[in-house]
């Protein structure tokens, strides 16, 4: 399988950033070396110079009539080879001068006869007659503290600009040579770091929403392509376990809408069988009217719970809880009566919070109508509305028929049902619709209950 074009073209970036780097450090590295070899060729030949110089002012060769420079060879050795020397006077007059300059003159700038005036000598490179490159050093020689003289002591650049100049030809040839083997080399970097990606794109290419069970290899070195691995891998776990609430979720839903729809249909069709009386007819539609209101219940219940999610498009507005929870309790009470149920309101503070009220009131009113249905007769349910730190508590107590440990969190899905509550009519969504309005406000539902002893459902929600 070829690589994707993505990957591709991560990998020619990889390589062209690091032919690209590697390029400047090279001219960077090349440059200060050469900048540091001409500065040591030159520190050498200005101390040889130095050598020589002070060689022929401190041996009186300088003040001597005659130059031996026989004797300055056989003195200096190698140290005065491609060396020339020039003698002058207090005044810069030339006098004597070594055998190489060919009669030549070397040049006394007014540079150096005004240091040497003050008894510094003086380096130059200087262009000599006949167009050679030449360092020279203009050195005085003292007496008593005045310059009796002065003694320019020379050299050709030629050997020296002639290694500049191969150096630079060899950095010239390696640079290239060394960015071509870096292209290569960082090619294959890039194409093996970038393997385990290759491989993890071809695993995501095979899976499906039919196929959510696979998951992304990691190589277990602990590096950041494993952490995207297990980031992956995790929301692979995610995915799968959203389309499998969702495929429940579909399934749950056709069978609780087949329920009313199959009954609707049945009493048309005996309706329709023979000829029936007004009255008959009446009881019918009526009986099919109770079906579709179940119907429209349901399906406003659906669509309660699919907007109630974070961030799915609940309203937000400054509301107080204090009328919502009333209402609730006024419900609940009219659903009360006959059953021998008490429904009451304990503590009450006035709080504010940011929400949706049509959403908060139908969460209040769920928990309610579960309370008041659960709780048999000479039972209480109790709400309260108090605050607890940043947030706004609203309780729901009974001492209805209570809820065993192993279903606190099924009781929370949609369509679920406990065997206590088979025999009450419902959806089994009042409670998945509840805790889907809590996490949409940012808040939470949580349930204490012990069995035959009553719950307490809590939802809290931030204040305002």
């Amino acid at each position: 399988m070829t690589l994707p074009r993505a990957l591709r073209s991560i990998r020619t970036r990889l390589t062209l950033w690091y032919t690209g780097v590697l390029l400047v450090i090279l001219l960077v590295i090349g440059g200060f070396s050469y900048q540091v070899l001409a500065w040591s060729l030159y520190q050498d030949v200005d101390a040889s110079l130095v050598t020589v110089g002070r060689v022929i002012r401190d041996t009186g060769y300088a003040s001597s009539g005659a130059i031996a420079e026989a004797a300055l060879r056989e003195l200096l050795g190698p140290e005065f080879v491609d060396k020339f020397f020039q003698l002058r006077d207090p005044e810069g007059n030339p006098g004597g001068a070594s055998a190489s300059l060919r009669n030549r003159v070397l040049p006394l700038t007014p540079v150096a006869r005004a240091n040497a005036a003050r008894g510094w000598p003086t380096f130059e490179t200087l262009i000599l007659p006949g167009g050679e490159r030449a360092r020279l050093l203009t050195l005085p020689v003292l007496d008593g503290g005045r310059p009796s003289g002065l003694v320019q002591v020379g050299i050709s650049l030629a050997r020296a600009e002639d290694a500049l100049h191969r150096y630079l030809m060899v950095l010239l040839a390696a640079v290239p040579v060394g960015l071509a083997l870096a292209a290569v080399g960082g090619a294959l970097i890039a194409r093996a770091a970038l393997a385990p990606v290759n491989a993890m794109a071809r695993t995501a290419r095979r899976i499906t929403a039919e196929d959510l069970a696979q998951r992304v290899a990691a190589s277990g070195s602990g590096d950041e392509l494993d952490y995207l691995a297990e980031t992956l891998n995790e929301m692979l776990a995610r995915l799968e376990e959203a389309f499998g609430e969702m495929r429940r979720f579909a399934a749950d839903t056709a069978h609780e809408l087949r329920t009313p729809l199959t009954a609707l249909k049945g009493g048309i069709e005996v309706a329709l069988r023979a000829g029936r009386s007004p009255d008959e007819y009446r009881r019918v539609l009526e009986e099919s009217l109770e079906e579709v209101n179940r119907l429209i219940r349901a399906a406003e219940d659906l669509l309660l719970l699919a907007r109630a999610g974070p961030g799915r498009g609940l309203a937000r507005e400054r509301l107080s809880l204090e009328p919502i929870v009333v209402e609730a309790l006024e419900t609940g009470a009219r659903l009360a009566q006959g059953t021998g149920v008490t429904v009451r309101l304990g503590e009450v503070e006035p709080v504010e919070v940011m929400g949706d009220a049509s959403a908060l009131r139908r969460a209040i009113l769920n928990l309610v109508e579960n309370a008041v249905k659960y709780t048999p007769a000479g039972g209480k349910v109790e709400m309260m509305l108090t605050r607890e730190s940043e947030r706004a508590l609203i309780t729901v107590a009974d001492t209805g028929v209570g809820i065993a440990p192993a279903d606190f969190e099924r009781i929370f899905e949609p369509f679920v049902r406990l065997d206590a509550a088979s025999a009450t009519p419902g959806s089994g969504l009042g409670l998945a619709i509840a805790r889907g309005v809590a996490i949409a406000h940012g808040g939470t539902l949580t349930l204490e209950s012990t069995p035959g002893a009553g719950s307490r459902f809590t939802l809290r929600l931030p204040l305002a």
